[in-house]
């Protein structure tokens, strides 16, 4: 079921979230948004609705004078030079089931949407007040940044503000810093633009921590001459925080627990006047449902971190000793 702006104005109410409502003309750009709402005496969002290489969606949801380059966002998601770019127009109503000049985080609400990565400005919560189209350019809501984290919560989001700005550097010792953030499936865009071929298995959510577990196929060549006189000293160097941060088992279950919870809080919310009285039943099985994805990336993530971690550790305690015992027979 695709929500309407009277339904999700509707479950806002439920949810004793108190908003400010201003009807406009369809607006397509902020500029245009600016001269009806102005009176709201909010913060205005621009919103990008945005695809990867492997169909993996976002939406990007900035304030209107925070600069988003693309270029550097899709390096701190770990997806190379030129990973995102314009999701297809024909996405907007099949996915997030709004029209152009309405992307929004609400169309998060939607069943559809489910897969959808959110990035919020870390800006919007120093607001006194959040500007967001509920699900249509000809009306523009006001509420505070707590409620509008109440509204993510009960549809089993937890909200994720970033510094959109920032541009720190990314590479072999400084993993990509939002990598967390890139979504665990893919979905069959309409349009038929750059598809590529399905597979079975979930996308990994770190697909720079994806390429370093593969192991070497060849036996390890024995170190030239010029790494030989270094005697071992430039040996590789391990980002040993990333490593323990990704295989803290107390900080894994945390965050299970806490997704679990987000999502057990929706689904308590939408099942609340089931008219059979089953509740528990529905609740699992919705929680079933909507935590399996995202459980199922998190694991893997820790195996591969653990993965890792052993592989550098054999280099460090086999490769590196022979290879500096083959220097000493030589001399």
């Amino acid at each position: 079921m695709a929500y309407t702006k009277d339904q999700l104005l509707a479950r806002l109410q439920e949810l004793k979230i108190e908003f400010l409502s201003c009807d406009h003309p369809a607006v397509m750009t902020v500029e245009q948004q600016a001269k009806y709402v102005g009176h709201l005496g909010g913060a205005l969002s621009k919103n990008l609705f945005l695809k990867d290489k492997k169909h993996r969606l976002y939406i990007i949801s900035a304030l209107e004078n925070t600069k988003v380059d693309l270029k550097i966002l899709s390096l701190r998601l770990g997806l190379g030079k030129g990973g995102l770019r314009m999701a297809p127009e024909e996405a907007l109503p099949e996915i997030l089931h709004v029209a152009l000049g309405s992307v929004t985080p609400f169309s998060l609400i939607n069943e559809s949407a489910r897969s959808v990565s959110l990035l919020l400005d870390k800006g919007f919560k120093s607001q006194r007040y959040c500007l967001f189209h509920p699900l249509t350019n000809e009306v523009t809501i006001a509420l505070t940044p707590i409620d509008f984290d109440k509204f993510l919560l009960s549809i089993g989001r937890e909200p994720a503000y970033v510094d959109l700005e920032d541009c720190p550097v990314v590479g072999k010792d400084n993993p990509p810093d939002l990598a967390y953030l890139v979504p665990a499936e893919a979905l069959n865009l309409p349009g038929g633009a750059d598809k590529v071929p399905p597979t079975s298995a979930p996308a990994q959510t770190n697909a720079t921590l994806e390429q370093k577990t593969k192991l070497p196929t060849q036996k390890p060549k024995e170190p030239s001459k010029e790494q030989r006189q270094k005697s071992g000293k430039d040996k590789p160097q391990i980002n040993a925080d990333a490593v323990a941060d990704s295989t803290n088992v107390e900080k894994f279950v945390e965050k299970v627990l806490e997704k679990i919870s987000n999502v057990f809080i929706s689904e308590l919310t939408k099942q609340s006047n089931a008219e059979d009285g089953n509740i528990k039943d529905h609740v699992l099985e919705g929680v079933k449902q909507r935590i399996s994805s995202d459980l199922l990336s998190m694991t893997m993530t820790l195996k591969n971190s653990v993965y890792t971690q052993g592989f550098h550790a054999g280099i460090e305690s086999t490769l590196y000793p022979l290879a500096n015992k083959k220097i000493v027979d030589r001399k």
